[in-house]
């Protein structure tokens, strides 16, 4: 008889949909430490973070409300913002 060990799988909240889902499943954007906003690929960049769903319409939503900008508590810039929605369509 085996004894299986159940892993602990960190959450997150869309910033976007406000749904709950794995970290793994969820895309990081970090203001680092400078004060510049980029996509977090790797998820261990130190900074503050927010996460969106890998769907357009989550960021859309997370840019429309305001809650982007209030999460990182800094202005978002246009490219990095087109980066972020160039991650989204390839991924």
């Amino acid at each position: 008889m085996s004894i299986l060990k159940h892993r602990h799988v960190p959450e997150r909240t869309c910033v976007g949909c406000r749904s709950v889902k794995a970290k793994r499943e969820l895309i990081r954007i970090v203001r680092d430490p400078a004060g510049s906003v980029d996509v977090d690929l790797v998820g261990k960049k130190s900074g503050r973070g927010v996460y969106v769903c890998p769907g357009l319409s989550c960021l859309e939503t997370a840019l429309k409300s305001g809650r982007l900008k209030t999460g990182l508590e800094a202005d978002v810039p246009a490219e990095v913002i087109a980066k972020i929605k160039e991650r989204l369509l390839g991924v």
